[in-house]
C-alpha cells in the first residue's frame, strides 16, 4: 500500500547533529563584548571606559554594533564616542 505522503525526494543537503551547529552570535565578538560589559558594570557614575582601538578584534563600528545589541538585550543604556585612538563607552540614564 503506497502512500504519497511517505514518498519524499532525497535530501539535497547534509544533516549534522545539533551539538555540532555553531551557536549564532556566540562567536566572533563574544569575548570582547563580555569583557566590555563586565568593565562597564564596574564603572563609577560620571566615568567612561577608554578602550584602545588597537586592542579591538574588529572595527570600532562592528564592535559598537555588537555592544549595542548586547546592551539592549541586557537592558543597559550605553553611549559611545571615539577619536583616532580610543573608543569611549559609558552608562547613561534612560532619559538621556
Amino acid at each position: 500500500m503506497e502512500n504519497d505522503e511517505s514518498v519524499s525526494e532525497p535530501m539535497k543537503f547534509e544533516s549534522v547533529p545539533q551539538v555540532n551547529v555553531p551557536k549564532g552570535r556566540d562567536g566572533k565578538h563574544k569575548a570582547i563584548i563580555t569583557q566590555l560589559l563586565s568593565d562597564i558594570a564596574q564603572l563609577g557614575e560620571g566615568t567612561a571606559l577608554k578602550v584602545p582601538l588597537s586592542e579591538l578584534p574588529d572595527t570600532k563600528e562592528n564592535i559598537r554594533s555588537a555592544l549595542s545589541r548586547a546592551a539592549r538585550q541586557g537592558k543597559i543604556n550605553l553611549a559611545t564616542s571615539s577619536d583616532d585612538d580610543f573608543l569611549y563607552i559609558w552608562k547613561t540614564n534612560e532619559e538621556d
